[in-house]
């Protein structure tokens, strides 16, 4: 019975791939965690993508790096999960919702809170789940039965947990403080969302009278509208200046208020007149200031950004308005002094996009030190959590150190509602900084203990504000395994393995999560942060929707599959936590990056259908383990272990980039370009059947091993060619997935002869670029002279002759020793030097005295007692050493072989005669470490035509050249022509010069 082959399509079609395994895998719960698997844990939580998002290339990047992580632990046997999930984005989901409200001719307030949140949900099904959707497309190997929402049920009640425990601790408390106001969402910000950015602005110096007539001092400031709420002007109590100023009086202008001078060490003298005017409700040093001096806190300003009615005239006004006429009124009132351009630093929401306002007001805070002096003993004792690259080290513990307390109450309907019950029957009905709360689970319990607090007519109100999204963030890697439940999954677990982000939230998440981890499970929540880089654009640029340069990853994978561009990200990473660089046409929308990679898998593809064709139907299993009869055996088992060995390595490391390149260097030059073309002879029907087993076995084998190397980088090709190769059942297959990732044998691994076998692939691939720079016919059969110093060497290339010239069509190949000279080679090859007869005798009668000389010694010392032993004993060592080093390895016996055996010097030619075809025959000649190549080209090849080929083409790229030189000498055509236009001339040059240079060398090379 003929057995059946396999079958590959002659083309991989990437797109129908990918979707069919990702719907099994998904289908088949492939990826579904069991706490009860016998592996060791490994667990990777997913950085929860804002709902509202859409996937982006750093999206992309980072979820083929946590997943080739993922993939790797899971096939190295350990009881894998990686949770997905998404978070609520308080601020996002609030502000598009409120646009498409204002689009209507509402508010939130019109619906009210309970409408509006229904609206929201109704948004989070039909749309909010976009970004999740986009992620299936990578095929991420997450347990989709485990997802979790920042605002499903278990974790709300995590937070509930979270916030009661903090608050009893005494961590949680509520006070007035100036906080970050961003009036475009109307809501409290903490200090990391805010971005301060460079902006050119002006300083205004005005006149503040003293009060007594006595003169004035004279003040600058970046905002002049906030001088309607100052309450005092400060100087440097050792300014000798001021000093007889300081408990005197000013009034200030405008609002003809009274105002103190008080001395403060916090004023720097040196800057600007040294006199600083004090808001204590809208400058955060001035806050201080004025806790210290007991100033009143004066709020000129609506939570719309407008000014309210402590601004006089001025309410109602928008603060930038506001600005330009309050410096209008100072001008007419005589006591502006000037105006200066000035380029400071101003704070902006991350979420609103707008200047922060500096803002008194009563918000809920977290104590943050005692939770920071915990992470910060965990990293200074133990190194945990343990960084990588290490440089991110010193940047979180900066954070720990340099923290303020949290504010983490937000002005917002949208996200956990604070557990708060306010007694507002206590305050006239409403909600204001003295009414005294109930913090507790719910509502029912806080009703409880305010009925005993305030008696049974207590009427109660919830707090209006919800958490700070980055709080429920905080909890992340243990609420999303159950806790405060004590769960399987969260006794399995938890720690977490790894965490896989990006280093611009180390404090926005991996900050708080080991606060809030330590504090609540007293453990580091992971073992390790694995921060990685950006990925920047064509021109090197961070990618960002201000600079419009981002790149869709969802057109690179239609173009050209999911597997392409995972690859592509992975493979660019230079180091752990490196920038990545992505080349991108967006003129075409077209990525040579990612098409090298699609062009790999191809390479893969096509490597895989012919290694199917010629295994007889048989699968890995049933050809067996392979025994290497030959030189190319014995090499591609060793270089695939090496790789093994390598790419284990460099994973384990966080090398995943290094990883990436070496498997491509493998499969694409060891395996398809050199193994397969070698053993291509071998496998004819007509061969010899034990060289065509051996053949088959390895090629089963290697690529079997390939597949599974890969796999973790490209998931859907690698699973889809294993799958044909094993030939699994359509019903019931086995999964490429859970399959055993491969171990590096130790014993096939053989570096010299990897290093060898370098020499006979380099010495093949210069006489194929001779061949082609020379225009000789691809069929055409030619002669080839190596000429080498190294008897080394010599021996390597003699031992491969056969494949130097199966692979690079080679009639008639010499190997000669140009260290030899002339008249020694012709009476070494003639064999008739007298010389050497005389030195031969000479050897032999010096060889057989010593021989005599040492039977006598032995039996002389064999006569004395101790020493007969102990000469026996040395024998016997000596002998064993000598089986170990040279007989019982492979290597060593191969070692053994060429000290032993010389090469044959059959085709080793006198070096006066390779200096004759080298004259004579007008050779094309190259070099391979220290081995000349000569191809005779007489009889070959037209040299004359050849010559005047390469002239005439040399002339023609010259004329080119001085073309594009002239154009870029011409300054007009520099400065006016379009900056993409001049740099093409630029670049069109350099490859004119560059292809110049090429053909003179070949020119050149016709010796």
């Amino acid at each position: 019975m003929t057995a059946t082959i396999p079958n590959l399509p002659s083309l991989y079609e990437a797109f129908s791939t990918e979707a069919k395994w990702q719907k099994f895998w998904e289908d088949n719960q492939v990826y579904k965690a069991d706490p009860n698997h016998k592996g060791e844990p490994y667990c990777v939580v997913i950085p929860p993508p804002n709902v509202t998002g859409s996937l982006h290339m750093g999206h992309a990047f980072e979820s083929a790096l946590i997943d080739t992580l993922v993939r790797y632990h899971r096939m190295q046997g350990r009881n894998t999960l990686w949770l997905p999930g998404t978070d609520h984005a308080s601020i996002a989901v609030q502000a598009i919702l409120e646009k498409q409200l204002k689009a209507e001719g509402k508010t939130r307030y019109d619906l009210g809170r309970e409408k509006f949140l229904e609206r929201a949900w109704q948004w989070k099904a039909e749309s909010g789940g976009t970004i999740v959707n986009q992620l299936r497309r990578l095929g991420v190997s997450v347990d989709w039965t485990r997802e979790r929402f920042t605002l499903d049920e278990g974790l709300s009640k995590a937070v509930v947990e979270a916030f009661v425990r903090l608050y009893q601790e005494g961590l949680i408390y509520r006070g007035e403080y100036l906080v970050n106001w961003c009036p475009a969402s109307q809501s409290a910000v903490s200090d990391v969302e805010v971005e301060n950015q460079e902006v050119n602005g002006n300083l205004w110096y005005f006149r503040y009278p003293l009060s007594d007539g006595s003169g004035y001092l004279e003040v600058a400031t970046t905002r002049p509208e906030t001088m309607l709420g100052d309450t005092a002007v400060a100087v440097n109590p050792n300014d000798e200046r001021y000093q007889h100023l300081i408990g005197k009086t000013l009034t200030l202008p405008i609002m003809q208020r009274e105002i103190p001078i008080i001395g403060d060490e916090l004023v720097d003298a040196a800057f600007g007149t040294g006199c600083v005017k004090v808001t204590p409700a809208h400058d955060p040093n001035d806050f201080e200031m004025g806790k210290r001096h007991n100033l009143p806190f004066i709020n000129i300003m609506n939570k719309d950004g407008t000014l309210n009615e402590n601004a006089g005239e001025f309410q109602g006004q928008d603060r930038f308005v506001a600005r330009k006429n309050v410096v209008s009124r100072l001008e007419a009132d005589g006591v502006l002094v000037k105006v200066e351009d000035y380029k400071h630093t101003v704070p902006f929401s991350d979420r609103g996009k707008v200047p922060v306002e500096p803002l008194l007001s009563t918000q809920w805070f977290v104590k943050i030190r005692p939770l920071a002096d915990k992470s910060l003993e965990l990293l200074d004792q133990q190194n945990s959590p343990d960084f990588v690259p290490q440089r991110w080290t010193k940047v979180y513990r900066d954070w720990l150190v340099n923290l303020k307390d949290w504010c983490i109450s937000r002005q917002l309907w949208w996200g956990h509602q604070i557990p708060a019950w306010y007694a507002v029957s206590e305050t006239g009905g409403q909600i204001t900084d003295s009414t005294p709360f109930i913090v507790a689970q719910n509502q029912g319990e806080a009703e409880e203990k305010a009925k005993l607090q305030f008696g049974e007519n207590v009427q109660l109100e919830q707090d209006p504000d919800v958490l700070d999204t980055w709080f429920s963030s905080g909890l992340w890697p243990f609420s999303t395994l159950g806790w405060p439940e004590q769960t399987q999954d969260l006794a399995t677990y938890y720690p977490t393995t790894t965490l896989v982000t990006g280093f611009d939230i180390i404090f926005f998440w991996v900050a708080r999560m080991t606060m809030m981890g330590t504090h609540f499970t007293g453990q580091m929540p992971f073992k390790t942060v694995y921060i990685h880089g950006l990925v920047r654009d064509e021109n090197n640029k961070k990618m960002s929707k201000s600079s419009n340069n981002g790149i869709d990853p969802l057109l690179l994978i239609a173009k050209y599959g999911t597997d392409a561009l995972r690859y592509t990200l992975i493979k660019e990473v230079a180091g752990a936590g490196q920038d990545i660089r992505l080349e991108y046409d967006r003129k075409k929308d077209e990525s040579s990056s990612v098409e090298a990679s699609r062009n790999f898998a191809n390479k893969l593809w096509n490597a895989a259908r012919f290694v199917m064709m010629n295994l007889d139907g048989q699968t890995p299993p049933q050809l067996g383990q392979p025994q290497a009869t030959e030189l190319s055996d014995q090499w591609i088992l060793s270089r695939y272990h090496q790789v093994v060995k390598q790419t284990t390595t460099y994973i384990d490391n966080y090398g995943l980039g290094e990883a990436a390149k070496g498997l491509y260097e493998f499969i694409w030059g060891d395996f398809c370009d050199q193994y397969i073309e070698l053993v291509k002879s071998r496998l004819q029907k007509d061969a010899d059947p034990a060289s065509r087993r051996v053949v088959q076995q390895i090629l089963a084998y290697v690529l079997e091993g390939i597949l599974k190397l890969l796999h973790p980088f490209m998931p859907h090709i690698t699973e889809e060619i294993w799958q044909t190769l094993t030939q699994q059942p359509e019903d019931a297959p086995q999964i490429l997935p859970l399959q055993l990732y491969p171990q590096a044998d130790a014993n096939l691994i053989n570096l010299q002869l990897e290093e060898q076998f370098d020499l006979l692939i380099n010495t093949i691939r210069t006489i194929r670029n001779l061949r082609a720079e020379a225009d000789i016919k691809p069929g055409a059969k030619v002669t080839v002279n190596l000429q080498t110093a190294s008897e080394n060497e010599r021996y390597i290339l003699t031992a491969g002759k056969s494949y130097i010239q199966d692979l690079a069509k080679v009639e008639s190949l010499t190997i000669t020793d140009e260290t030899i000279t002339g008249e020694q080679e012709s009476q070494k090859v003639a064999g008739k030097s007298p010389l050497r007869g005389l030195k031969t005798i000479g050897l032999i009668i010096l060889a057989i005295v010593f021989v005599r000389l040492g039977f006598a010694a032995a039996d002389t010392i064999n006569q004395v007692p101790v020493l007969g032993t102990i000469f026996e004993l040395v024998g016997l060592l000596y002998t064993m050493w000598f089986v170990a080093r040279n007989l019982i390895t492979a290597q060593g016996r191969q070692k053994l072989w060429a000290r032993l055996f010389k090469p044959a010097t059959d085709n080793i030619l006198p070096q006066t005669e390779s200096q004759q075809l080298q004259e004579s025959d007008n050779s094309i000649a190259g070099v391979v470490g220290t081995v000349q190549v000569l191809i005779p080209l007489k009889g070959v090849v037209d040299i004359e035509a050849l010559r005047a080929k390469l002239e005439k083409s040399i002339s023609k790229v010259e004329a080119e050249a001085n073309s594009l030189t002239a154009r870029l000498s011409n300054a007009k055509f520099v400065d006016k022509a379009p900056a993409d236009v001049v740099q093409n001339t630029r670049e069109a040059l350099a490859e004119a010069e560059k292809q110049a240079e090429i053909l003179r060398d070949r020119l050149r090379g016709l010796v």
